[in-house]
C-alpha cells in the first residue's frame, strides 16, 4: 500500500520515497537514485513488469484487498512471496534531500 504526497508527485512505500524516474524504469528513489518501474495493481494479476523476474512481494496487510481487486481467493504461490514492509513515510527525508544546494 502506497501513499502520495499532496502535489501527487511523491510516492511513499515501505519506508522510501519515489519520484518520477529516469531511464529503465518510471520512478526514483529519493535518498538512493536507484529507478524503479511502480504501477499499479492489474486485474488480471500480472503486476510484473515484462522485463522483471522472481516473485512479487506483497504486504500481508493488503493480501484481502488485492484478491478482492483480481477477484480471486488465494494468492498463485509460485508469483508472490508475502512480506511485511514499513508503511511509515519518509517525509522530514525528502523534505531535506530535496531542498538541499546542489
Amino acid at each position: 500500500m502506497a501513499s502520495f504526497s499532496k502535489t501527487g508527485r511523491t510516492i511513499y512505500f515501505n519506508g522510501q520515497a519515489f519520484q518520477g524516474g529516469r531511464i529503465g524504469g518510471n520512478h526514483q528513489e529519493v535518498e538512493s537514485g536507484e529507478t524503479y518501474w511502480i504501477s499499479g495493481v492489474k486485474k488480471d494479476g500480472e503486476d510484473r513488469h515484462l522485463a522483471g523476474s522472481g516473485k512479487i512481494k506483497i504486504d500481508k496487510a493488503v493480501i484481502s484487498e488485492y484478491l478482492s481487486i483480481i477477484k480471486k481467493d488465494e494468492l498463485p504461490k509460485n508469483k508472490f512471496e508475502i512480506v511485511e514492509l514499513n508503511n511509515t513515510a519518509p517525509k522530514e527525508l525528502v523534505k531535506e534531500i530535496t531542498n538541499q544546494k546542489i
